[in-house]
C-alpha cells in the first residue's frame, strides 16, 4: 500500500465529540470514522487490524473443530417467543424493525435461537453431536448510553461459538477445550500476561460459574480479584466467601484489579434446544436433551482495547499479528538512486509477504515519522539520498529509542524476511 494513493490522512487535533483515548487515536490515525455514538465504520488500515484479529480467532477456533457458519442479521419474531426472549421487558436493548406487511423482525443481538433452528435440519442422532459452530459477524444492540469509544458500541463485531453436546460430561470436554483456544487468541494478541481467566455469575442459565476473560486495564469497568501464581480472578460480583470456598481460594493470596472483559464463556444447560424442540435419539433409541455452551470474544471490542492498551504519547503501538503493516518505509528525497532503492525494497518485502505501508507521498521527515508513530506500525525503515548513496537503511523498531543503519541483509533478518 502507498500511502500517495491512500484517500485517508492522519490528523493532529482530537476529536471534539469523543472522550475515549481508544477512538481519539483510531479516528487521528485515521482508522475508523465515527457515523455517530457507539457506531464507527472501518477505514483502509483499520479493516486490516479488525481482519487480523478475526483470523487469529478463526484459526483457533478451527483448531478445536469449530465450524463457520454466516447467519442473518434479521432475526424472526417467532423464535425468540419460543424462549421468552422476545418481551422489551425481557430483553431491553432490542433494535427492532418491520417488513412491508407490518411482519415485526429484530436485528441480530444474539443468535442462539438462530443456530439451533437451523441445525434442528441436521442433528436426529447421537452420531451428528457433538458440534461446535460459529460465526464472526455484526451484533446490534440498542444500548442506553454508549461509551468507551469501541469498547461498548451499540454495532460492533463479534465471534459467537455454540457448543452441542450429548452429555455433561461431554459439555464440559468441550468447554474445557473452547477455554485453552480462548488462552492461545489472548496470547498471540499479545494480551496473554496481562489477561485472567475470570470466574463470574452464571446467570439464568445454570447454577455453574461462568468464565469471563479480563484484561487488566486502568480503564477497565469491572474489579475483579487476581491471583497470580495461579492465573485466574473471581469478578466483584461473586466476590463471597462461599464462592472462595467453592474456588478453593484464599482472600490473602488476591489482588484487587480493574478489567476490561474481552472475552466470555457460559453453559446454556437445555433451555434454547429444550424450548425450540431439538433433540437427539441416543444408541437405544430414546430422545434425549442436547446440552449447549456459548462462547463470545468482542473482535472490533479488541481493536479498542489493544489500541489504548499498548498506546504511548506518540500513537498507537500495535503488536506485530495485528499490525495493518509490519513495515513504515519512509522515503525521503526523490533522487533516481533513493526512488530506485526505496521501490525496490517495497517490491522485495512485499514478494516475501511483508506487509508494507510505502510513504512515497511528497512530505517533510518529520511528519512522515510522526504518521509512522502514530500509526503504530512495529517497524520503521528510512531511505534517504545519504543511505542510498552508502547503500544503507535507517532503521528503528516503532517501541525502540534509537535508529540504527543496517545493510540489506541485516535489515531483512531483523524484518524476518
Amino acid at each position: 500500500m502507498r500511502l500517495s494513493q491512500l484517500f485517508t490522512k492522519t490528523s493532529k487535533t482530537v476529536p471534539a465529540d469523543e472522550t475515549a483515548r481508544n477512538a481519539q487515536l483510531l479516528i487521528q490515525a485515521g482508522f475508523i470514522h465515527k457515523e455517530m455514538a457507539g457506531v464507527y465504520a472501518y477505514l483502509p488500515l483499520g479493516k486490516r487490524v479488525l481482519d487480523n484479529i478475526a483470523q487469529i480467532v478463526r484459526e483457533e477456533m478451527n483448531a478445536i473443530g469449530g465450524f463457520e457458519v454466516q447467519m442473518t442479521a434479521l432475526q424472526p419474531q417467532e423464535l425468540f417467543e419460543k424462549t421468552d426472549r422476545w418481551d422489551d421487558k425481557k430483553v431491553d436493548n432490542w433494535f427492532k424493525t418491520k417488513l412491508k406487511n407490518g411482519t415485526e423482525l429484530g436485528l441480530g443481538l444474539t443468535h442462539e435461537e438462530p443456530i439451533v433452528d437451523a441445525l434442528k435440519d441436521f442433528v436426529s442422532s447421537y452420531k451428528d453431536l457433538p458440534i461446535f459452530i460459529y460465526q464472526i459477524q455484526s451484533k446490534f444492540r440498542n444500548e442506553l448510553r454508549a461509551k468507551s469509544g469501541l469498547l461498548r458500541g451499540r454495532e460492533f463485531l463479534m465471534k459467537d461459538m455454540y457448543s452441542l453436546a450429548r452429555s455433561q460430561q461431554e459439555h464440559d470436554e468441550l468447554y474445557e477445550k473452547a477455554a485453552v483456544a480462548y488462552t492461545k487468541v489472548y496470547e498471540r494478541l499479545g494480551l496473554g500476561d496481562v489477561t485472567y481467566r475470570t470466574y463470574a455469575d452464571g446467570g439464568i442459565f445454570t447454577e455453574k460459574f461462568s468464565d469471563e476473560y479480563q484484561t487488566i486495564s486502568s480503564i477497565g469497568e469491572d474489579t475483579i480479584y487476581v491471583h497470580e501464581g495461579q492465573r485466574i480472578a473471581i469478578n466483584q460480583e461473586i466476590y463471597n466467601d462461599e464462592n472462595l470456598a467453592k474456588l478453593g481460594l484464599n482472600k490473602d493470596e488476591l489482588v484487587e484489579k480493574r478489567g476490561v472483559e474481552v472475552g466470555n464463556i457460559f453453559s446454556l444447560e437445555t433451555k434454547y434446544t429444550d424450548a425450540l424442540d431439538v433433540y437427539y435419539t441416543d444408541e437405544t433409541g430414546n430422545r434425549q436433551p442436547i446440552i449447549m455452551g456459548c462462547y463470545g470474544i468482542g473482535i472490533s471490542r479488541l481493536v479498542g482495547m489493544i489500541a489504548e492498551h499498548f498506546a504511548d504519547d506518540k500513537g498507537l503501538v500495535w503488536p506485530e499479528a495485528i499490525a495493518p503493516a509490519r513495515v513504515y518505509l519512509a522515503r525521503l528525497g526523490d533522487s533516481p538512486d533513493t526512488v530506485k532503492q526505496a521501490d525496490e525494497l517495497y517490491n522485495r518485502l512485499t514478494e516475501m509477504n511483508v506487509t508494507v505501508l510505502y510513504d512515497d507521498r511528497e512530505a517533510r521527515p518529520g511528519e512522515k515519522f510522526a504518521d509512522a508513530d502514530l500509526m503504530g506500525i512495529p517497524h520503521r525503515v528510512v531511505i534517504s539520498d545519504k543511505t542510498a548513496a552508502a547503500k544503507q537503511y535507517e532503521y528503528k523498531a516503532r517501541v525502540a529509542s534509537e535508529a540504527q543503519l543496517l545493510d540489506q541483509a541485516t535489515l531483512l533478518k531483523t524484518l524476518g524476511a
